[in-house]
C-alpha cells in the first residue's frame, strides 16, 4: 500500500519500547534472531502446516479463520498498534483496520491475546508446557507472537518500574519460546541459539 508523499514510514512496533542503551542493544539483537528465523522458516512452511489442527483447547482457533499469510500480518503490524483507554490494542492505520485481515487481527487482539500480566503468565506457561511436543500449529504460533508483541506495548505503558520489569520478563520468556519452536527440526539438538545478555532477566517469577 502506497503512502502519501512526504509521510514518514511508521516505526516497527517494537520501537515503541523506550529503554536505555544496553536494553536497546539486547532488544535489537533478539529482534534480528527472531525475525530472521520467522521469515526463514514460517514463510516456507506455514501454508503446509495449516492443515494441522490446533493442539489443544488453549489454541487460538475460536472460530476465526486460518492465520493470515506472513506478508499480510507483517503489513498490519508494521503500520503500528496502540493501546486505547480501555487497555485494548488496535491498528493505528484506519484503512488497514477496515480490511478483512485488519478486522480479524482486531478480534484476535481483543479476545485471544491476554491483556493483563497474570493472563500473559498463564499463556506463557501453556506454551512452556508444549515445548517438548511437535512444532506449534499456525494458530498457536501466531498467538505466541501476538502475546509477546502485546507485552511490549503494555511494558511501555506501565507506570511503575516493577511492573515494567515483570512485563519485560514475560516478553523475554515468550521470545525464548518462539526460538525453541522455530528450532524444532532445524537446530542441533532442537535447542535455540543463546539469548546472550537477555538470559540475565530470565529468572523464575517470584
Amino acid at each position: 500500500m502506497e503512502r502519501a508523499p512526504g509521510k514518514p514510514e511508521p516505526a516497527p512496533p517494537c520501537s515503541a519500547l523506550k529503554t536505555d542503551t544496553k536494553s536497546k542493544e539486547r532488544l535489537g539483537s533478539l529482534q534480528w534472531k527472531v525475525g530472521a528465523m520467522v521469515c526463514g522458516k514460517r514463510m516456507q512452511e506455514q501454508r503446509a502446516a495449516r492443515k494441522r489442527q490446533p493442539m489443544d483447547s488453549t489454541s487460538v482457533g475460536g472460530g476465526l479463520q486460518e492465520p493470515e499469510a506472513p506478508e499480510v500480518m507483517f503489513e498490519l503490524l508494521w503500520a503500528g498498534l496502540e493501546l486505547n483507554v480501555m487497555g485494548q490494542l488496535h491498528i493505528q492505520d484506519e484503512e488497514l483496520a477496515s480490511t478483512h485481515p485488519g478486522h480479524r487481527l482486531r478480534l484476535l487482539l481483543q479476545h485471544n491475546v491476554p491483556s493483563d500480566l497474570e493472563g500473559a503468565k498463564q499463556r506463557l506457561q501453556q506454551f512452556q508446557d508444549l515445548r517438548k511436543g511437535p512444532p506449534l500449529s499456525p494458530w498457536d504460533f501466531e498467538n505466541l507472537l501476538l502475546t509477546g508483541l502485546s507485552c511490549v506495548y503494555r511494558l511501555h505503558k506501565a507506570s511503575e518500574a516493577e511492573e515494567r520489569g515483570r512485563w519485560a520478563q514475560v516478553f523475554a520468556l515468550l521470545a525464548q519460546e518462539t526460538l525453541w519452536d522455530l528450532c524444532k527440526g532445524f537446530c542441533p539438538h532442537d535447542q535455540p541459539p543463546s539469548l546472550g545478555p537477555w538470559a540475565l532477566i530470565l529468572d523464575p517469577f517470584p
